[in-house]
């Protein structure tokens, strides 16, 4: 049986069996929870097994608080965070300038949906796009809904203005791409996890190797290709890194073919009309206001220098790690990635589970890869200490 709680802002399916069932038991758990005091980890990791769909494979430790590099887990243990909820909180913890920010605006308008104006919805626009040079931004509230909605300006812009066919248009994606779970997503895929058991797939996707110019320069030969899709630096498929010059020719073969770039120009966003596209959360004042304060950070305290200091360090040190257990090592800046050389006893999952135990959360990508992806705002102690964490994890082995 399944029910549905409909909404304009929200519509929730949750698959049921047993009602009544469901309900005593949550009942249980609240009468639990009430009589025990806080949660423990365990209780916590049972409640979202038991209620929660298993469609992630988290590492088991349940936090309750994060301040800047660091998070603290139900029982109070201190950890350093090395994924930084996968670079989204590139400026640490609950950053008191976005935190500030959050507040503030809280408490003074959250959402009006795009059915009206509201007073910080143009000040991001501007803010944003003289940061990145384009004319115009259309705020989504996900990467994959970012995703999706350039895949749907690219086929427009391709229609009403390069010329293509309708209906004919193709976007071209590097294997081993990964921009999140949608049906469209899933239908760039390389990866047989993400894919697997969900098709038809969306018509029109191409895929091509990545970091090869030359196959790009091929599939850009047909003119109804409308767009490259590409990762500066591919994290999912365990933080793949370009040759030099790879971004620059991409860019290059782009222009040349007449392929659209979610900021964009005049020419590629105008194609879309009122009712064509859209986002009930989208573009809401807290959100704008959020996004500000944070890209504020990044550019104040010049996190992308510190990235690449500190990064180069992480690098140079992790390097030393004997070959027999680490085969290599590989990242820019502060997204990194470590390789383990899988046995009986030692593999990435182990790993992160004793560098956990160690206090240092990290988390495997593709099985043999460890992503190591602080927030921005670490400093050199305590990248050093990170290390030393790192070091005598791996020799533990």
């Amino acid at each position: 049986m399944m029910f549905s709680k409909l909404t304009r802002s929200q519509s929730v399916a949750v698959l049921c069996r047993g009602v009544h069932a469901s309900l005593s038991s949550a009942t249980s758990v609240a009468t639990k929870k009430t009589i025990q005091g806080p949660p423990s980890s365990d209780f916590i990791f049972e409640r979202e097994a038991k209620y929660g769909a298993h469609n992630y494979h988290p590492l088991p430790v349940a936090l309750e608080k994060g301040k800047g590099v660091y998070v603290w887990d139900v029982e109070g243990r201190k950890y350093f965070d090395f994924l930084s909820a996968y670079s989204a909180v590139n400026q640490g913890h609950c950053h008191p300038k976005i935190v500030n920010a959050l507040k503030a605006q809280s408490e003074k308008l959250t959402l009006t949906s795009r059915a009206f104006y509201n007073d910080v919805l143009g000040e991001y626009e501007e803010f944003i796009t003289k940061m990145f040079n384009y004319n115009k931004v259309l705020p989504m509230n996900t990467g994959v809904e970012a995703g999706e909605t350039a895949c749907k300006l690219a086929r427009k812009w391709a229609y009403a203005v390069k010329g293509i066919p309708k209906y004919k248009a193709k976007i071209i994606f590097a294997a081993g791409n990964f921009w999140g779970r949608t049906m469209s997503a899933i239908s760039s895929s390389t990866d047989p996890s993400s894919y697997d058991g969900f098709g038809p797939f969306m018509p029109g996707f191409e895929v091509i190797p990545y970091n090869d110019l030359p196959a790009l320069e091929r599939a850009l030969q047909d003119p109804n290709v409308a767009a490259f899709m590409v990762e500066p630096i591919q994290g999912e498929a365990g933080v793949v890194v370009p040759a030099k010059g790879y971004l620059t020719g991409v860019r290059d073969l782009c222009t040349k073919h007449n392929v659209s770039a979610v900021l964009c120009d005049d020419e590629i966003m105008l194609t879309i009309k009122p009712g064509e596209h859209g986002s009930t959360y989208g573009g809401n004042p807290l959100a704008c206001r959020v996004a500000m304060a944070a890209l504020e950070v990044i550019e104040e305290e010049d996190l992308a220098k510190n990235a690449e200091i500190m990064g180069n360090i992480l690098r140079n040190e992790l390097m030393k790690a004997p070959s027999d257990i680490v085969t290599s090592v590989r990242g820019k800046g502060l997204l990194n990635a470590i390789v383990i050389r899988e046995t009986k006893d030692c593999d990435a999952w182990k790993v992160c589970l004793r560098l956990r135990d160690n206090g240092l959360l990290a988390k495997p990508t593709h099985g043999d890869i460890i992503r190591l992806a602080p927030p921005l705002v670490i400093k050199e102690d305590e990248i050093r200490e990170c290390i030393e964490i790192i070091h005598k994890t791996i020799l533990s082995f």
